[in-house]
C-alpha cells in the first residue's frame, strides 16, 4: 500500500506554524482535546521527534512525517504518514485524528492567533442505519465548505456558521456564538468492535466563561451519555 498524505493550507507564515509544532504549550492549543493526561501525551509524541528547523521538517517516532511548505503567500502543513501495514488497527483513526487536527490547527490560527480553547469531546458506536448527520440533526443542511448553515443539533442547541471543511469521513461547522467556535465531525470505519462504525465530536470554544462552558459540556455529555443508554 502507498503512504498517506494529509495536508492544509493556512493563511500565515512558516515561522508562526513552525513553533506550533515545536512548543508544547502550543501544541496543545490544537492537538487532541482536553483531558487530564494530554500534556504527557504531547511528551511522548513530541519530545522525541527528529525536527530540523532549517528544512521545516519534524518526524515522529511512528514515522509520521510534518513539513512546511511557503506557497502563494500560504503555508502547507503536510503530513506523510508509512503505509498501513496489515495488523495495524489504528491506522485509519490516527490518520482521521490527524485530519482532524490539522483542521483545528488552520481554524485556531487564521480565526484565534491559537489563542486557548476549551473543547468538548465524545465518542461511539454508530447503530444499524445511523450516520453523523443522523445522529446530530444534520440531514437538512448542505455540507459544502463555505456554505452558510443555520439548524437545532440534536443536543437541542441552535448553531448556525459556515461549514468550514468537508473530507471524506469529516466534516467541521464553525459555531458563531462560541467563539467563534468549531464543531468536528469524524466517522469512524467499521471493525470488529465497530460493526456499524461509529463516530467522533469535539467541539472546540473560545472566549466564553467557566459557567458557560460547564453548561455546554454537562449539556452535550448528557445528551451523549442518554443516546449510548439508549442505544
Amino acid at each position: 500500500m502507498s503512504e498517506t498524505v494529509i495536508e492544509v493550507s493556512i493563511v500565515a507564515a512558516p515561522s508562526v506554524l513552525w513553533p506550533a509544532l515545536r512548543d508544547p504549550s502550543l501544541i496543545r492549543r490544537w492537538f487532541g482535546w482536553e483531558y487530564d493526561g494530554l500534556d504527557d501525551e504531547i511528551a511522548q509524541i513530541y519530545s522525541t521527534a527528529e525536527a530540523d528547523p532549517e528544512a521545516l521538517t519534524l518526524k515522529l517516532g511512528n514515522g509520521d512525517r510534518f513539513s512546511l511548505l511557503e506557497q502563494d503567500g500560504k503555508t502547507v502543513v503536510r503530513i506523510d504518514r508509512p503505509a498501513k501495514s496489515a495488523d495495524d488497527d489504528w491506522y485509519d483513526d490516527i490518520t482521521e485524528g490527524w485530519t482532524t487536527f490539522l483542521q483545528l490547527l488552520r481554524f485556531a490560527v487564521e480565526h484565534h492567533g491559537l489563542a486557548e480553547r476549551r473543547t468538548v469531546y465524545l465518542d461511539g458506536l454508530l447503530l444499524p442505519g445511523e450516520n453523523a448527520a443522523t445522529v446530530l440533526g444534520l440531514t437538512e443542511i448542505e455540507l459544502e465548505a463555505g456554505s452558510r448553515y443555520a439548524a437545532t443539533i440534536a443536543p437541542g442547541d441552535y448553531f448556525e456558521g459556515v461549514v468550514d471543511y468537508v473530507t471524506d469521513h469529516q466534516f467541521g461547522l464553525t459555531v458563531e456564538d462560541l467563539g467563534p467556535g468549531l464543531l468536528s465531525v469524524a466517522t469512524q470505519s467499521v471493525t470488529p468492535q465497530r460493526p456499524d462504525g461509529g463516530m467522533s465530536i469535539l467541539l472546540t470554544t473560545y472566549d466564553l466563561s467557566d459557567d458557560e462552558f460547564d453548561e455546554i459540556k454537562h449539556h452535550w455529555s448528557s445528551w451523549w451519555e442518554g443516546r449510548r443508554q439508549e442505544g
